[in-house]
């Protein structure tokens, strides 16, 4: 049965088959017919409006000489286009690049985002970073690097007109991860990040007690052409959030977290005061 698309599957799908048309170096109306489709039922496909089978797309991107590892994943993200929210497995350990959180990032005007244990990835240092890595169970040795590399990568949105609000607990300002001289480092960056009039820093003091963000981490992207989503990352898999009530709940937790954080002046106070 033909397919509609929810909307982050339907924005990843979408790139990836516009990549693997124009890898063809032929125009989308040579590669119609070749499949003897109209070239509208083609990009009904890439724009997510159904139209077309499994099977059918699997025929495209024969035509386009795709490489498996490309087709397997746009196959994969074709079989659920129905369903609104997306649970991704990745077995043993999350993969090097978190693809579908690094495009959408890409795209979002605003981020909102609270990490409870450590420091949001987009906000590390190289040092921070491979401490945090080496830590992990499950992280072979040898990708330290490429993932470190690839978070470094992804802290280029913030160049490309991405506005966030990262809620800090004071106790992770407070965690020397990768030692006293890796932290300074880290609390420099953070000063001089907070200092982007398009990152704001609120810190969650330890002194609040009980508070709407003890529930968990999460990242809410907005947009302005698609809907807002939810992430939540675990140790070897991520759920996507789109249903819009559920999305509402995160919105509450936001406010929450507005009402008991300091504000952005207030936290880059704190932030020298720790590195006094």
């Amino acid at each position: 049965m033909p397919k509609r698309f929810s909307t982050v599957r339907g924005r990843e799908f979408g790139d990836g088959l516009r990549a693997a048309i124009a890898g063809t170096g032929m125009t989308s109306r040579a590669v119609a017919e070749l499949l003897d489709w109209d070239e509208a039922k083609l990009s009904d496909l890439v724009n997510g409006k159904g139209g077309s089978t499994e099977l059918e797309l699997a025929l495209l991107l024969g035509v386009c000489r795709t490489r498996h590892e490309e087709r397997d994943h746009l196959l994969s993200l074709f079989s659920g286009t129905n369903i609104k929210g997306w649970w991704q497995d990745y077995g043993a350990c999350a993969p090097i690049r978190p693809r579908t959180l690094a495009e959408h990032e890409k795209l979002a005007r605003k981020l909102f985002s609270w990490q409870t244990m450590l420091l949001h990835g987009m906000l590390q240092v190289p040092g921070y970073m491979r401490a945090v890595i080496t830590a992990c169970a499950n992280v072979p040795v040898d990708e330290l690097e490429a993932r470190v590399a690839a978070r470094t990568l992804r802290q280029k949105v913030f160049g490309g007109g991405l506005k966030a609000v990262f809620f800090v607990p004071e106790a992770v300002l407070l965690n020397p991860v990768g030692g006293p001289e890796v932290m300074r480092e880290q609390l420099l960056h953070l000063e001089k990040l907070a200092a982007r009039p398009s990152i704001a820093i609120r810190i969650v003091p330890l002194t609040v007690g009980a508070h709407a963000g003890m529930s968990g981490s999460f990242d809410m992207l907005t947009f302005d052409k698609y809907e807002t989503v939810v992430f939540l990352e675990s140790e070897n898999s991520s759920l996507i959030i789109e249903s819009p009530e559920s999305v509402k709940a995160y919105d509450a937790i936001v406010d929450g977290l507005e009402v008991v954080a300091l504000d952005a002046e207030q936290s880059r106070e704190l932030i020298k005061k720790l590195l006094t």
